[in-house]
């Protein structure tokens, strides 16, 4: 396994494990626009996800083509 793919594994790794982790976000307070923590933290992680999923895509991506370019 190159670095690359292990960068690729820690950019992935928060999308999937913070959801997961319940009792970071299972409160009330802070509300953000009357929305309970529990919510809106869920709905920040989402953009979050896709912002590293993305990263993560361009870099395999770039290895790939990198790969095909040796060959």
């Amino acid at each position: 396994m190159s670095a690359r793919w292990v960068l690729i594994t820690l950019l992935l790794a928060p999308a999937v494990v913070v959801p997961l982790l319940v009792p970071l976000y299972d409160s009330n307070d802070p509300e953000l626009f009357g929305f309970p923590f529990y919510f809106w933290f869920q709905m920040a992680c989402i953009p979050a996800a896709v912002v590293l999923t993305v990263i993560a895509f361009n870099l395999a991506k770039r290895d790939r083509t990198g790969t095909r370019a040796e060959r």
